[in-house]
């Protein structure tokens, strides 16, 4: 396959897998933070040359989770109110912050699509089970899967 190919390929995927390039995600942060690709891949944990690869498609995805993770935290503390003014010590402070965090994903830490979902999550449910059903699933799966068992409960009490 062609290298042009390849990367439209990779591009298709990554909007697959993150709902848009990777590409317009990480200029977003160069911009909004004020940083260097170099330096928003230090933040990141990942080497400046992956980052260039996975912005500009040569790279499908970033294998490793911690770093995805600390995208979406930067991604999130844009939004905060210190960080939107563009103050450059709010800036340094959250891009610090991020760098040097320690992330785990887990089944239970990521969003399903992302902040706010639960409700969506919490309405679906109530669409496909009543009361009753809601409740029967979340006390087989207590012991095993306590979110799961209270996410069931709590669309259960919601109607």
């Amino acid at each position: 396959m062609e290298d042009h190919k390849i990367v439209q390929r990779n591009i298709a995927l990554q909007r697959e897998w993150y709902g848009e390039p990777l590409g317009d995600r990480v200029r977003r942060l160069v911009v909004a933070f004020r940083v260097s690709q170099a330096q928003l891949a230090e933040v990141l944990g990942i080497s400046a040359p992956m980052l260039s690869q996975v912005m500009s498609g040569r790279r499908a995805k970033i294998g490793n989770p911690s770093v995805l993770a600390r995208m979406i935290m930067l991604e999130r503390k844009v939004l905060t109110p210190d960080v939107a003014t563009g103050a450059p010590e709010a800036l340094q402070r959250a891009l610090e912050e991020v760098r040097v965090s320690k992330p785990t994903v887990s089944r239970d830490s990521l969003p399903v699509n992302g902040a706010g979902d639960e409700t969506v999550v919490l309405t679906n449910l109530r669409r496909i089970a009543d009361r009753r059903e809601l409740a029967q699933a979340a006390d087989v799966l207590d012991d095993e899967f306590p979110a799961l068992a209270d996410l069931l409960r709590r669309a259960g009490r919601g109607r």
